[in-house]
């Protein structure tokens, strides 16, 4: 039943959907970061529902407080608390389905685990659980750019059938917040758009592709065998509500190439390492090798629609559902700052093993000499 991530850099995520409050806890974080509560709102900011017109409509204004951890503009190395209250919760919109099990959603399984949950809005199962995430990932995202100057940039690829073609070595962050579907080409940004809004009216809603460049990661970040660095993204990224598939590099599409069409050639440049294609997606051997990591997550529609539906409620009985209450018609938009910020909170806690393994063998070969 954790509600834990991470090895060092380790983040615990609290609250539910229409509770009083949401939050994390971060652990491990280390010492005497600049940090404010304003490098944590930006980040909630592009997250927070109610920001455009094709968002759910709960109007959450996301505010955060550090509670712990952080004196004078700066971390500690204490753990951190944040806290975001829930100030436009409705839980009466739910009370239709208090007892019935929504389609595709997380009503009856946990039903089916724990004999208890919280109907309203999901409660652990909601998206607003992913505040905490972000709050967290934005510290996490500090660190890295501090630290090593690591760029993460994610933006919406595909909703439904259409497809937008972004170049991950030059797409910023400026161009994806340019309008609200947070996808950086204007014209499929602009299909993608009329599409959330067709099914928003129809009571419908879509799902699609969320796309990830991490820039200068250095080589050497993950572990051999278990914890490899894409298999502990794959697990980051599978654990956000609604995802549902996973790509690193070439991903499935690698899987009609030759070998000799697939292996990213070596050189060297300036005496570093260099690969001239980037199928790998910047891991080798579950290793970083010092290219961008590009990965993709797929998103699943919501779950909770205002068609009608067919269902069982808690007895077993047959029902329908209509879902009233406020829901995003598609989650991608306000998914892409939740994949930054568990590709930050991975790319952080293998930094911080990295250089500990470092210092290890560095102690080890200057008393060994």
């Amino acid at each position: 039943m954790a509600s834990t991530f991470g090895t060092l850099f380790r983040v615990a995520t609290w609250g539910e959907s229409h509770g009083r409050a949401v939050g994390a806890v971060v652990d491990g974080c280390p010492p005497r970061l600049p940090l404010e509560e304003s490098d944590i709102q930006a980040a909630l900011d592009r997250r927070r529902p109610g920001q455009s017109a094709l968002t759910t409509p709960r109007a959450e204004a996301d505010r955060v407080r550090i509670l712990s951890g952080v004196f004078e503009g700066r971390t500690l190395g204490t753990p951190i608390l944040l806290l975001v209250e829930n100030k436009d919760s409705n839980p009466a919109d739910y009370e239709a389905m208090r007892e019935i099990f929504r389609p595709s959603h997380a009503d009856y399984t946990y039903q089916a685990k724990f004999g208890i949950r919280d109907w309203r809005g999901g409660g652990r199962a909601s998206a607003r659980e992913t505040v905490g995430r972000v709050a967290s990932g934005a510290i996490a995202e500090k660190l890295l750019r501090i630290a090593l100057g690591v760029e993460i940039v994610g933006w919406v690829e595909q909703v439904a059938e259409i497809h937008a073609e972004a170049d991950p070595a030059a797409v910023t962050r400026a161009e994806v917040e340019s309008g609200p579907t947070r996808c950086p080409v204007p014209g499929a940004a602009k299909a993608m758009a009329e599409r959330i809004e067709a099914a928003r009216r129809a009571g419908d809603s879509l799902g699609g592709v969320v796309a990830l460049v991490a820039r200068n990661v250095p080589a050497g970040l993950g572990e051999p065998v278990f914890d490899k660095l894409e298999a502990d993204l794959a697990r980051a990224m599978l654990s956000i509500p609604a995802a549902k598939g996973f790509e690193i590099g070439s991903g499935f599409g690698g899987t009609a190439m030759a070998g000799s069409q697939h292996n990213d050639p070596f050189y060297t440049a300036d005496g570093r390492v260099r690969t001239r294609s980037n199928r790998s997606g910047g891991i080798q051997g579950g290793i970083s090798n010092g290219e961008s990591i590009l990965l993709r997550v797929a998103f699943k529609p919501t779950a909770t629609i205002a068609k009608e539906q067919e269902t069982v409620d808690a007895e077993g009985r047959p029902r329908t559902l209509a879902a009233a209450g406020r829901h995003d018609p598609c989650v991608l938009p306000r998914a892409v700052p939740i994949v930054e910020a568990m590709a930050a909170l991975v790319l952080a806690d293998h930094w911080l093993r990295q250089i500990a393994i470092a210092a290890a063998a560095e102690r080890i070969d200057g008393a060994s000499h």
